[in-house]
């Protein structure tokens, strides 16, 4: 028992550790006017997700069920009420460890509308998202019902739909509401005419890494055990991801004929994407075919904003919304009881299109309540207190306008007129880069 105890809470530690990672994930890819702006998004989600859920977010979830299979009690854990005592204390790891799940769910959603939303708005959404969206449906695809009598969401115990780590509770939910919300804020100022290249690529392999590192707590841990399922988890979240990157950099060669580094990135995320509702449910050659074919489909799938119109900022759509669906879906071909019996055949097993049904009615449903639930809470906030920061804002930098503050500064580096410190001021923007050529002086 302690050893589980142990291993759920270090898992746990590994998921928050996530969010950090994200953050400079999605700061590398922005521009350096705005890579603080993106820090805190993800660290504001951490903050008030946090608080959230140990007042009324867990009991919402993992309260007795009285809706029908939609929402838990929200009164029964208040502040998480006789969880913090006795014998049911060790059930606080459990507790910590979903509650690191609704913090990066929420924090994914910022990479969709970088360089363009007020901090402020940005707060108050991801209260309102986490409150109406994303605890009701954690409780529709992680809350199991028991024998102790304790019943849960519709999704895990009516439908049976099979999600072993959050792929429709996290990432086809965070996919959907970052469309959503691209559209209601519309389009950063240039798009798509401008570049808009990532600023700092090693930042954005750096998060990866992270990411890549907490997601075996992430998918392994979600056996809430050290056992063989965890050990499952972990190794077909190795392969899986592996596989993607390899999928993600074959369609750039063929497409654009370089492999690159954002996209050997992006190939990671994608595969944890769509290994994470599978993890558990296939063998090997499950996880190598749900990886490749991941990491391919995503590398396409990036490219529909530009198709559609709707400009999310880092491929929030393309990665976590698309290879959501991908490994959802998946699961009804390369299910197998052989590794799990808690699982299901799917089509390549012999198990018939059953399960490929449920999980098709289990995704739709959690990515169009997302969708449109998050374009309410967008529109509203929108036309009360605003959303989007002014053009002077986002033209001149969302990190002076927002927080005061730079990311890059080179007023340390002066030394009389050297090109040092002409190159630190043509960087920051103070002085033009051709301003030798044209004798201007600062």
């Amino acid at each position: 028992m302690e050893g589980n105890t142990a291993w759920v809470l270090t898992s746990a530690a590994l998921v928050l550790l996530m969010t950090p990672g994200l953050a400079f994930f999605y700061g590398g890819m922005v521009r350096t006017k705005s890579v603080l702006n993106m820090l805190m998004m993800c660290f504001g989600a951490m903050a008030v997700v946090g608080v959230l859920w140990v007042v009324f977010g867990y009991s919402l979830a993992f309260g007795d069920d009285v809706t029908g299979g939609l929402f838990g009690d929200v009164t029964q854990y208040l502040g998480l009420s006789g969880l913090l005592g006795g014998e049911a204390l060790s059930g606080t790891a459990f507790v910590a460890f979903q509650g690191m799940f609704a913090i990066i769910t929420v924090a994914l959603i910022a990479g969709a509308i970088a360089d363009r939303a007020r901090f402020g708005a940005w707060l108050v959404f991801a209260a309102l998202w986490a409150t109406l969206v994303y605890f009701p449906v954690a409780h529709w695809v992680f809350d199991f019902s028991n024998d102790s009598g304790h019943v849960g969401g519709w999704i895990a115990n009516d439908l049976v739909a099979l999600d072993f780590a959050g792929g429709t509770a996290v990432h086809i939910n965070a996919g959907a509401a970052a469309l959503a919300l691209a559209i209601v804020l519309g389009k950063r100022r240039g798009w798509p005419k401008e570049p808009m290249k990532p600023h700092n690529l090693p930042f954005v392999m750096l998060g990866a890494g992270l990411l890549w590192f907490g997601w075996f707590g992430f998918n392994a841990g979600s056996a809430l055990g050290a056992n063989g399922l965890a050990g499952l988890a972990f190794i077909n979240t190795l392969a899986a991801t592996c596989a993607a990157i390899l999928g993600w950099l074959l369609i750039e060669r063929l497409r654009d004929g370089h492999a690159t580094s954002l996209g050997a990135a992006s190939g990671v995320v994608a595969g944890l994407v769509g290994i994470t509702p599978a993890c558990a449910f296939v063998d090997i050659w499950g996880a190598l075919a749900i990886g490749v074919i991941a990491g391919a489909v995503c590398a396409l799938a990036v490219g529909l904003k530009y198709r559609f119109g709707f400009d999310d900022s880092l491929d929030v759509v393309g990665v976590h919304l698309v290879g959501g669906l991908v490994g959802t879906l998946l699961i009804g071909f390369f299910g197998t009881v052989g590794v799990n019996e808690l699982g299901a055949d799917g089509l390549f097993y012999g198990g018939g299109l059953t399960q490929l049904g449920k999980q098709a009615v289990g995704a739709g449903a959690v990515l169009a309540y997302s969708l449109v639930a998050t374009f309410v809470i967008g529109f509203l906030i929108k036309v009360t207190m605003g959303f989007r920061v002014d053009e002077e804002a986002e033209v001149n930098g969302i990190d002076e306008a927002e927080h005061a503050e730079s990311a890059y500064e080179f007023s340390g580096v002066r030394s009389g007129s050297s090109g040092m410190t002409r190159a630190a001021d043509t960087l920051a923007g103070k002085v033009p880069s051709n301003a030798r050529k044209e004798g201007v002086t600062p």
